[in-house]
């Protein structure tokens, strides 16, 4: 369609305009201008090359999010990965044969049909289902993994009946892709365990359309940029040069962007990348990225209330925590901060000391004022401690290390730069470094994750090695990590110590209950017969609010005793079991303690410092660190075998000087019975009674992963390129 023919000249500017409009109107954004010489040049309201075909959306911000559907990824909506069916997880021990149970989904209700399946087509290829799967034919395991296309004879036989049918066989993993899609929910979760985590085949973990990472600012996409530490990120942006029409639009926003990345980096996450996902942070990774945007607001006259801001930082990040929150005290707001780092206690200008025990013990306040003063004040606990009438002692002499131990080659994962490991069995081994220098890596996803693949046959995803020598040494291993023990009311540490099905048979032994008929499931809240009907021994009834948070209130028929009034009458030294669990750890050790088995297990309740809380308290009332020693007081409670490999990730987190002591003497004594246990650690009380110590560094993220040094505290502090050296010289020198 032709709209206009005309000479341009000055005085044709508002007919040119009227024309192209038009043209525009008329053909959906699209204009083609003819000159004399016969030459065409196409013109464009969309985002489309008119010669190779190739379009893209408006440029808009939400182009750039991988929420949006404007800008996610259409394969993976945005996730960056999808879960697969691993084959290693679907054999996890290639030792076992066919008919061992090599195929592990294949082992439970329809095992004996799966088996011979697998059997019709081992004689198909003329294997054995008795040859162990890593010394089949390449071409059975194929097949059987992943389908053949050849007809193969199957012959099952059930209950006196024969069933015989001529078929390609589908393979174990189709078959389980297949069962996923169409299968209940409870199948898709059991076919779960064999799955893992792969980067997207579409966008290839960069969660965004193509069209939105087409888009570049010097050369890097904003998921390059995003892939960037913070560090390195505030250094591209401070970098960042722009033309003069770009300058005048981007000013306002390079500003923000680099002053929150100034932000990030001053609370020390510097070594965090921009894209971490939010599930992995530690909770003091999140509650400083929360801190971060409060200085970012400069908010004044704002009381701001922090909860151990300093779990996770090594003493050097701790130093960078403690500027910018007095950087918040100086913009004429109130920080206050619960806490029990001795350097910020020492940086505070006031200090509110409670006490002088826990739990019932506690709810006083034992001392207020400046530090000094809190160091003066005779009763109390953490005044002793920062004034040295009290402290932590180095150990006289170090334990010698056996001749075994257990060495992890060439871990690669994350940030760590192809290290080769060596851990010393019968020592307290304590692993330090600077926060993000790769300590979880290699404790957390190699060392345990292969240890416990190898030992104890989980399906744990392990972080990149080349292996693990000396397995062999261990009988089994343990992470006590700070996860909840329960994640429902009814959990409690009763419960999970398995005390209390030893406080049931002492009701069920008594002659009352005996002469009822009683059993031991009458004193249970999660059956019917001895619990209280109308919370179903909850204890305490939901009522929902429907638009508003459901409200909880206590139960009137058992006044939130959990039991009916038949059970509650059964009574020992007149106290019914709704009284027992309603007891703390101390009092029940002097109730209880006739029973040596039930005392044993409130001993290593006592001995890991948890003597005040209730034996029947909800597990979803307790601290990480509560739930991590009722954990390691269960282990304490088994008899040692002195092959144990413990593994523990920053166990003094939430503790006071007093609670760290008592934990140490825990560790030591798990190490006397010839067990080894690995720590995380960031605290110098422990790192000083350690044995061993591995330091990773020299800086976090890009710029760690590597091993600065081995061997005892007194090694490490000689050490001039190790900042735990640096913190750990002065303590080592005073003792």
């Amino acid at each position: 369609l032709v709209i206009d023919r005309l000479v341009s000249r000055p005085s044709s500017k508002g007919r040119v305009t009227d024309s192209v409009e038009l043209a525009l109107r008329m053909a959906a954004g699209l204009v083609t201008v003819m000159r004399m010489d016969g030459s065409t040049v196409a013109y464009s309201e969309r985002f489309a090359c008119d010669s190779c075909g190739i379009s893209y959306p408006e440029i808009l911000p939400r182009l750039f999010s991988f929420n949006s559907p404007y800008g996610a990824c259409s394969e993976c909506d945005g996730l960056g990965h999808g879960m697969e069916l691993d084959p290693k997880k679907v054999i996890p021990d290639p030792r076992k044969s066919l008919s061992e149970g090599a195929v592990a989904p294949w082992c439970g209700r329809w095992q004996s049909y799966y088996l011979a399946q697998l059997g019709c087509v081992a004689k198909h290829f003329k294997a054995s289902p008795d040859t162990p799967w890593n010394k089949l034919p390449k071409p059975v395991t194929r097949a059987i993994l992943h389908g053949s296309k050849v007809a193969m004879k199957f012959v099952y036989e059930r209950e006196g009946s024969s069933y015989r049918y001529t078929r390609p066989f589908e393979g174990v993993i189709p078959v389980l892709q297949r069962r996923a899609k169409e299968a209940s929910e409870k199948v898709r979760q059991e076919i779960a365990e064999y799955m893992t985590q792969s980067p997207c085949g579409t966008c290839h973990g960069m969660r965004l359309k193509p069209a939105a990472l087409a888009v570049k600012v010097a050369g890097r996409s904003i998921q390059q940029v995003c892939h960037l530490p913070i560090g390195e990120a505030e250094a591209f942006f401070a970098d960042l040069r722009l033309g003069e029409r770009q300058r005048k639009v981007a000013v306002p926003i390079l500003k923000e962007v680099r002053e929150r990345l100034g932000f990030l980096t001053a609370v020390g996450l510097d070594y965090l990348t921009l894209e971490r996902s939010a599930a992995t942070l530690s909770g003091g990774e999140a509650q400083r990225i929360r801190l971060a945007t409060q200085i970012g607001s400069a908010l004044q006259g704002v009381i701001y209330v922090l909860d151990e801001p300093s779990i996770g930082l090594h003493q050097r990040d701790n130093e960078r925590l403690l500027t910018t929150l007095k950087r918040l005290r100086d913009l004429n707001n109130t920080v206050l901060v619960v806490e029990h780092d001795e350097d910020t206690i020492r940086a505070a200008d006031h200090v509110i000391d409670m006490g002088p025990g826990a739990g019932v013990e506690g709810g006083h306040i034992i001392a207020a004022g400046t530090p000094a003063a809190i160091a003066k004040a005779s009763d109390s606990p953490t005044g002793a401690y920062l004034s040295g009438r009290r402290r932590i002692e180095v150990p006289a002499v170090r334990r010698q290390r056996r001749a075994e131990s257990i060495v992890v080659r060439q871990a690669s994962g994350n940030n760590l730069c192809k290290v080769s490991v060596e851990f010393p069995l019968g020592l307290l081994i304590c692993v330090t470094g600077v926060s993000g220098s790769g300590k979880s890596t290699l404790v957390n996803d190699t060392l345990y994750a292969g240890m416990a693949q190898t030992i104890n046959g989980t399906h744990h995803q392990t972080a990149a090695h080349a292996g693990i020598d000396g397995a062999e040494h261990i009988d089994k291993v343990i992470d006590i990590d700070q996860s909840p023990i329960g994640r429902t009311p009814r959990s409690n540490p009763a419960t999970y110590t398995q005390l209390f099905g030893l406080i049931r048979d002492l009701f069920c032994g008594l002659p009352q209950s005996r002469a009822r008929g009683y059993k031991q499931g009458r004193y249970s809240f999660n059956v019917k017969g001895g619990r209280c009907e109308s919370c179903q021994g909850d204890g305490i009834l939901r009522i929902e609010m429907h638009f508003l948070p459901d409200v909880f209130v206590t139960c009137e028929q058992c006044q939130g005793k959990r039991y009916n009034r038949e059970t509650l009458e059964i009574l020992y030294k007149e106290k019914n079991i709704a009284d027992v669990l309603e007891m703390t750890v101390d009092e029940a050790v002097n109730f209880l303690s006739a029973i040596p088995k039930i005392k044993r297990k409130l001993k290593t309740l006592q001995a890991v410092g948890l003597g005040y809380i209730k034996l029947g308290q909800s597990a979803t009332t307790l601290s990480g660190g509560e739930a991590q020693r009722i954990k390691l007081s269960r282990e304490l409670s088994k008899r040692p075998t002195g092959r144990t490999l413990y593994i523990l990730d920053e166990p003094t987190t939430g503790l006071h000087f007093a609670d760290v002591d008592r934990l140490l003497k825990v560790l030591h004594a798990l190490v006397e019975t010839g067990n080894t246990v690995v720590v995380i650690e960031h605290n110098l009380d422990v790192i000083k009674t350690a044995d061993h110590l591995i330091d990773l560094g020299p800086e976090g993220g890009s710029g760690g992963g590597k091993i600065l040094g081995v061997g005892t505290p007194e090694a490490i502090s000689e050490l001039a390129s190790s900042y735990t050296g640096k913190f750990l010289r002065p303590l080592l020198r005073a003792s």
